[in-house]
């Protein structure tokens, strides 16, 4: 049994962990962190986790960047280890999280679907199959509540491309210049629009010829089971980082 932390457990992505939980006999919900109580919770509550009493095994997180200090104080503290489904983070914090994985197990991923992480590698092995001959654009779609912009999806698709494509720059945007589009570009751009849950395309446009990969998520629960996924397949692990990729290899 895996009994699990949830940080941010009020939100959206908290109720649908604790809902597929509560399917679940390999792991237990036993603390959550937020600022806002939880209604008849069934674990314990708190609004930081100096306040946490609870014995558990790992930490999931769909919260906020601005709780990862406390969070990771707890963690390493605790040698907990710590799953990261939060996106936003600035380079300063991403180095935060590289730190702590030296002394703890740190799942971190932007994207906790298995759908999602294999049209990942997908739209790797494409990019190697086209090379330069095809351009690459990425166009994700997010509900209008969604605060960063790409998301932490499209950039990870983006990376997986960059990495197998030489001398690759992200393009974000392209009305404020006038000039053809560059070989070595990957457009990405951003949709923030009703509830849309997520949706990703992946686009290779060649000569005569375009490739599409794509991904919809119709609920949140996807990424819920991929994160408690996670929580039970990194417990007892050595420090280090982790993502969907070691994951899926275990399937």
């Amino acid at each position: 049994m895996t009994n699990v932390i949830i940080t941010g457990c009020c939100g959206k992505m908290g109720h649908s962990l604790i809902s597929c939980a509560e399917n679940r006999d390999d792991l237990k919900i036993v603390g959550g962190i937020d600022i806002i109580k939880p209604e008849n919770a069934g674990f314990e509550y708190a609004k930081s986790f100096s306040e946490l009493t609870v014995d558990a095994d790992v930490i999931v997180d769909f919260s906020n960047p601005a709780l990862l200090d406390d969070m990771l104080s707890y963690a390493l503290s605790k040698k907990m280890p710590v799953i990261i489904c939060t996106t936003g983070y600035s380079e300063e914090q991403k180095d935060k999280i590289k730190k702590a994985a030296e002394t703890i197990p740190v799942f971190y991923s932007g994207n906790m679907s298995l759908g999602i992480n294999l049209i990942i590698e997908l739209a790797k092995k494409a990019a190697m199959v086209f090379g330069s001959d095809f351009d690459v654009e990425i166009v994700e779609q997010h509900h209008n509540q969604k605060i960063d912009a790409p998301s932490g999806t499209a950039l990870m698709i983006a990376d997986a491309v960059k990495s197998v494509r030489d001398e690759t720059e992200y393009v974000y945007d392209r009305h404020s210049y006038r000039k053809k589009r560059d070989k070595k570009e990957i457009g990405i751009h951003s949709i923030r629009a009703g509830n849309i849950v997520g949706e990703h395309e992946i686009i290779f446009a060649g000569i005569d010829e375009v490739f599409t990969i794509s991904h919809s998520a119709r609920s949140k629960t996807v990424f819920a089971i991929g994160a408690l996924n996670a929580a039970v397949f990194i417990k007892g692990k050595p420090a280090g980082m982790y993502d969907m990729s070691d994951l899926l290899a275990e399937k």
